[in-house]
């Protein structure tokens, strides 16, 4: 939104009635308005509300192609940023937009800042967010990459594997969890042992609604089957709550074929030459005609 001219003349004039409001919304779709002024606004429909405590620092923005970069620092409570989202990870890549407002006529502002809430720290009852700009995806590996692994995420456009099919995903009732991180279970019949590592364990009801972990281990024991994932569940997970478990896929070509018969979709090269090829040096003595690459 470009700058308006009645807002231009109001911030020329010397004597301004201007503040600044935050919208942050959530990737589970939980969206919060803020501002820094006394009272509440109304604009693009949204309410910023003024009893967030939320006030930003100073913003540092370039025409290059650095990341724009400011914090936001506010107060946590039940109502709006609490710490149990935050702990739970329901505001990580959060998308955020901040507008300087003219309070008294919300129709002149101008967008200040767009992109992601990066580290959120806690401490005292507050909360401090760095706030990352557009540019930051710029950072990203951008493109395919060449290499032996596949490169899709299982389930998504490319692989294109239907994770709802029968015999890749199960959804049932926590009944054992041990530090929010094993779950055991008397009975889980119809997969192979170690079927589901390196898939997901979405949890589906209760306070942990929503947060996807990754399974580290899948184990048959002689009392039913054991499941680990790499990081605890950051919110308060107990027997009753529904979660969801996903095949695991290790990218290899071998997995892609067998396992989900999805070798046509496959992204990697698993024909590509290793580092150990690529260093090799003729000899005098032994084979020198290069022989196969593929094993």
């Amino acid at each position: 939104m470009a700058l308006s001219a009645e807002f231009q003349t109001h911030l020329a004039s010397g004597i301004t009635t201007v503040c600044r409001c935050w919208h942050v919304a959530r990737p589970d779709g939980e969206s919060y308005g803020f501002t820094d002024h006394d009272g509440n606004l109304t604009f693009e429909g949204i309410d910023f509300l003024a009893n967030g405590g939320l006030s930003a620092r100073a913003l540092e923005q370039t025409t290059g192609l650095a990341v724009d970069n400011t914090e936001a620092i506010g107060v946590l409570s039940d109502m709006s940023v609490s710490e149990a989202d935050i702990l739970a990870g329901r505001f990580d890549g959060a998308v955020v937009r901040a507008w300087l407002v003219n309070w008294q006529d919300t129709g002149q502002r101008v967008m200040q800042f767009r992109g992601t809430l990066g580290e959120i720290t806690r401490a005292g009852g507050a909360f401090r967010a760095e706030l990352r700009g557009l540019t930051e995806a710029l950072n990203q590996p951008q493109g395919r990459i060449y290499q032996a692994p596949c490169a899709a995420v299982l389930g998504d456009r490319q692989c294109r594997v239907d994770l709802d099919a029968p015999g890749y995903s199960t959804t049932l009732a926590v009944v054992e969890v041990d530090g929010r991180k094993t779950f055991r279970f008397a009975a889980l019949d119809g997969f192979a042992d170690r079927w589901f590592e390196k898939g997901r364990l979405i949890v589906k009801t209760g306070a942990a609604a929503g947060i996807v972990s990754i399974v580290k281990n899948d184990r048959l024991t002689g009392t039913g089957r054991e499941i680990e994932i790499w990081e605890a569940i950051r919110a308060d997970i107990r027997p009753g709550d529904m979660i969801r478990i996903e095949a695991g896929c290790d990218k290899r070509f071998e997995t892609c074929r067998l396992k989900f018969n999805n070798r046509l979709n496959f992204r990697g090269f698993p024909d590509i030459p290793g580092e150990d090829w690529m260093l090799a040096y003729p000899k005098r003595s032994g084979d020198n005609s290069g022989g196969s690459l593929k094993r």
